[in-house]
């Protein structure tokens, strides 16, 4: 593994825990100590929707947190509430309750300072670049998953440079598969006798 490619992985997970202890320090200062960081990213979320638990496991990210026992958490306190799918009986969905969507107001106004204070020192522009080359990043990864965690020389896409100042999007790679030696794909199992 490449230095820059473990430091792009290291720093992604570092800013997030960074993030994590950002948003810590707005709840010690809206002096909210009934729920902690990660069950606030919960709850910004759910944000106005009806989610089931699996699909709200799909829009954040939640490192070494368990969101159905942060969920409990958060109904036993009163920010969540939760009934059974109409459509189907086996699925739990949740919602924000009066409390949790006045947190999650109170929040807002506190992220969109950061926001402010974020695009004023680094312009807008280049938050944009940012979020265009973690997207990128986010569809490479993908691929590779898509093509059973193939080698590169495998994979559709590569990051690759374009536009004004070289900002990096996908572009297409040739196809080198035919060359390449056949991988299984790795969630492929034995078939049973």
């Amino acid at each position: 593994m490449t230095p820059a490619y473990l430091g792009t992985v290291s720093l992604i997970e570092r800013l997030y825990r960074q993030f994590l202890d950002v948003v810590k320090d707005d709840l010690d200062w809206l002096e909210v100590d009934d729920i902690n960081n990660v069950q606030c990213l919960i709850l910004c979320y759910i944000g106005n929707d009806e989610l089931t638990v699996g699909e709200l496991r799909q829009r954040g990210c939640y490192m070494g947190s368990n969101v159905t026992y942060n969920l409990r958490k958060m109904i036993e306190v009163g920010y969540v509430t939760q009934q059974r799918s109409p459509r189907d009986k086996r699925s739990v969905l949740v919602r924000l309750s009066a409390s949790g969507l006045e947190l999650v107001q109170r929040l807002a106004t506190v992220f969109d300072a950061h926001s402010a204070q974020l695009a004023n020192e680094f312009g807008e522009n280049e938050l944009t670049n940012v979020n265009e080359h973690l997207r990128a990043l986010e569809r490479f990864w993908a691929d590779v998953l898509d093509n059973g965690g193939a080698p590169l020389h495998r994979s559709r896409h590569t990051l690759a440079p374009s536009g004004p100042g070289h900002d990096m999007t996908l572009a297409p790679r040739p196809n080198l598969a035919a060359h390449a030696p056949q991988l299984p794909h790795r969630n492929t199992r034995a078939p049973r006798r």
